[in-house]
């Protein structure tokens, strides 16, 4: 799941054990979010605060969650992580109510699809949703962290923030300043016992991914391909097969296992969590020879808008 153990000399982060911990996941009404809930759960979490935009939906979501984990006390909360003040309040209520957070996990985040034409507006959004929500999380948690002496944050970004996101500007941009935020935090607060762990994962079957689709990709990586001889199916099931094979391809995993992965990097004091081990080799080969990486990356973005490669530079 991770870069193998010799790839590093030492861990960055005090190791971090759930069990009996206070949590705080936000974007957790569903994907990933929802995914770290459960395993923070099944991990002996004491409490865990859901947060999300959707208040409404949040309650919901955490009434089902609730039953899965119920050696857990789990509070759905509505939170706009991009409001400075109402991250700082719950920071404050939760420290008061349960005498502070643990971990927090920075889960929230969207995506757009665009390019330097993307609304300003739409720049501005996922600045603020997945850059600065995170620096205000950091800002309203590291004075007690640092008073404790402990406290872990937990970054959601992406393998396009190590990477490059192929369509999408304001994701690639943003996730990259992500891993930049929670690489700076480690480094200028790691002696102070706070640990930060970045979890960065490539496809993942998520409705920021999916859409609505999201739910039928889940069903379909739980059928086999071998189950059912080809010239048995129907058209419709050959398309299903097919779409199957496409996710297995481009290596679309499901939340439960980003979770899994992003508890085993907390456990062992990590910085990187890398759903996807394969993830290491390219950031390895992208920071040895950049303009090769590049050249290579124009190819595969040619591909995909079904155009011949762009002839060689000089």
């Amino acid at each position: 799941m991770n870069p193998p153990e010799t790839a590093r000399t030492a861990n960055a982060s005090p190791r971090f054990d759930p069990a009996g911990r206070v949590c705080v996941v936000t974007g957790a009404a569903g994907g990933i979010g929802a995914a770290l809930v459960r395993a923070l759960g099944a991990a002996g979490a004491s409490v865990i605060v859901a947060a999300d935009l959707d208040e409404g939906h949040m309650a919901s979501v955490a009434d089902v969650l609730r039953s899965e984990i119920p050696g857990t006390e789990l509070i759905g909360v509505g939170l706009d992580v991009t409001d400075r003040d109402s991250t700082r309040d719950l920071v404050d209520q939760l420290g008061t109510r349960h005498g502070g957070i643990d971990l927090w996990c920075a889960n929230a985040g969207i995506g757009t699809a665009g390019g330097v034409d993307t609304d300003p507006q739409l720049w501005q959004r996922t600045w603020e949703v997945n850059v600065l929500a995170h620096v205000h999380a950091a800002d309203a948690l590291l004075p007690g962290w640092t008073e404790r002496g402990r406290g872990h944050l937990l970054v959601t970004a992406s393998a396009a923030g190590l990477l490059t996101n192929l369509g999408d500007a304001p994701y690639s941009v943003t996730k990259h300043g992500a891993v930049a935020f929670a690489e700076w935090l480690a480094i200028a607060h790691g002696h102070a016992g706070i640990g930060v762990t970045c979890l960065c994962p490539q496809g993942v079957r998520t409705a920021m991914v999916f859409g609505d689709e999201a739910d039928e990709f889940a069903s379909l990586r739980s059928t086999s391909l071998d189950s059912t001889e080809p010239n048995q199916m129907d058209s419709t099931d050959r398309d299903e097969a097919l779409a199957l094979q496409v996710v297995r391809d481009k290596g679309v995993i499901e939340p439960g296992e980003v979770a899994r992965c992003a508890l085993e990097a907390l456990r062992e004091g990590r910085f990187l969590a890398l759903p996807h081990p394969e993830v290491a080799g390219y950031e390895q080969k992208r920071a040895a020879d950049r303009d090769r990486w590049i050249l290579g990356m124009r190819r595969l973005q040619a591909q995909l808008d079904g155009r011949a490669p762009d002839p060689p530079a000089g």
